[in-house]
């Protein structure tokens, strides 16, 4: 049921909306003898219809003075004339719609109906760009290491520079959400946040990725592609592992930071675009210029703001908060209630060195909350490689033990499978591994779906 209000003095009218809104919904008549703006103010109203009789003085008034009190509150307005010239005039002052009257049952419907959900998607929208805020909020990061404080220190500070950035650290680290986090505490942060992974995109595709292409420029270029930097005009663009980009494009991206300019491929019109670069990579930039890989000119660019992210295993002080609230997040996803960990877990989790980073341990802890039916993740559930290796040798010497780790195995590939609806690619992910290994494990521990068209 939703509140609406209807501004209409004509009984006849009121009673004929009432017949086509009453019920589902709410409807409240002005005027009624109380003060039009306190009614605004102290009831909220999620739709206002406004009737707007011709030679009506006050009639845009009131839409201007609804506006000004709830701006994002949908108004809807009637009138017995239909002029183009007042359709259009209502829509410049803000109204969402025009319906003519008389109106149907079934138009004044439809009319409540778009103006529901327009109000509705506003509220998402304006719902989401808060948790992103909050999300990206440096005071929220977790960050219990006396190295990762700093970072994030360093970072909040280069948030209000508009300089280009540079990020180095380990493969996981994260690194393209702290781009974010600096992009969305910026001056920038009401205009696109473009991540572009250099390394996934082939380099005859990646030049057209960033600076877009003609029509004809190539085979298969049947139209006009505006590129990843002229989408970004204004705001961020992360080179997320900038070391794999071509010495040609390089040249190109130089130019881009030096002159804010470039062509599409395939044209010769310059297009400028002021976008502010954090580069980011997983290796050391000066080995990659002493080897000739990377342009020394352009190192020099992308090295004006540097900060170093230190891997999980340098940061273990981060590891349990990390690991509890990647937790929350997998149950939410999961829909399934985990309070914690065991304090064995948490040693193993400490234990382990993480080479993939808050990546791997992401992944760890979801595979984990599927496998786990208890109220506390327990080491088993965890499946560490390394915390198998450490184990004891005798462990590994009897068949049943091994059928037992089979059997284990054989359990968590298949749940993994049951929560992506046997899709072995999503179940892949889910796992961490790619699904050529996902597929070899099918196959040796024997594992079958009447979905699948073979049952190797």
């Amino acid at each position: 049921m939703s509140k609406i209000l209807f501004i209409e003095e004509d009984q006849k009218w009121r009673n004929h909306l009432k017949k086509a809104l009453v019920p589902p919904h709410d409807l409240s008549y002005w005027p009624d003898g109380k003060d039009f703006l306190a009614l605004l103010r102290r009831e909220e109203y999620e739709i206002v219809l406004l009737n707007v009789r011709q030679g009506q003085a006050d009639g845009f008034g009131l839409l201007k003075q609804i506006k000004s009190v709830n701006p994002y509150t949908p108004v809807v307005v009637t009138s017995d004339i239909e002029e183009a010239s007042l359709i259009v005039e209502s829509i410049k002052k803000g109204a969402f719609d025009f319906v003519p009257m008389p109106f149907s049952k079934e138009k004044i419907e439809l009319s409540i109906k778009r103006a529901l959900e327009n109000r509705h998607l506003k509220n998402e929208i304006d719902y989401l760009r808060r948790e992103q805020d909050i999300i990206y909020d440096f005071d929220r990061i977790t960050a219990h290491s006396q190295s990762m404080k700093q970072v994030i220190v360093t970072l909040s500070k280069y948030a209000k520079t508009d300089s280009t950035i540079l990020i180095t650290g380990e493969t996981g680290t994260g690194k393209s959400f702290l781009s974010g986090s600096v992009h969305f505490n910026s001056v920038r942060r009401s205009k696109p946040f473009i991540n572009i992974n250099c390394a996934n995109i082939p380099e005859n595709l990646l030049e057209s990725e960033l600076f877009g292409h003609e029509k004809g420029a190539f085979t298969g270029a049947n139209k006009t592609r505006v590129g990843r930097l002229e989408q970004g005009r204004d705001g961020t663009v992360l080179l997320d592992e900038i070391g794999e980009m071509s010495p040609a494009l390089q040249a190109k991206l130089l130019r881009v930071l030096e002159e804010k300019s470039f062509e599409r491929v395939g044209g010769n019109k310059t297009i400028h675009s002021d976008v502010r670069i954090v580069a980011a990579t997983n290796k050391e930039p000066e080995d990659l210029v002493a080897e000739g890989k990377f342009r020394e000119d352009l190192y020099y660019r992308i090295n004006v703001l540097r900060v170093h992210l230190p891997a999980l295993r340098e940061r273990k002080e981060c590891i349990e908060p990390l690991a509890v609230l990647l937790l929350d997040k997998a149950c939410r996803k999961l829909k399934k209630k985990i309070e914690g960990f065991s304090s064995e877990a948490l040693e193993a989790l400490r234990a382990y060195r993480w080479p993939g980073n808050i990546r791997e341990l992401a992944n760890t802890i979801e595979r984990a909350s599927i496998l786990e039916e208890s109220n506390l993740i327990q080491v088993d559930s965890i499946m560490l490689p390394e915390s198998i290796k450490a184990a004891p040798k005798e462990e590994f010497t009897s068949h049943r033990t091994m059928d037992s780790i089979k059997d284990k195995e054989k359990e968590m590939v298949v749940r993994a499978l049951e929560e992506c609806f046997w899709v072995q690619k999503e179940a892949a992910s889910l796992l961490g591994i790619s699904p050529r290994v996902l597929n070899y494990k099918i196959k040796s521990l024997g594992i079958t779906h009447g979905r699948w068209r073979k049952n190797k």
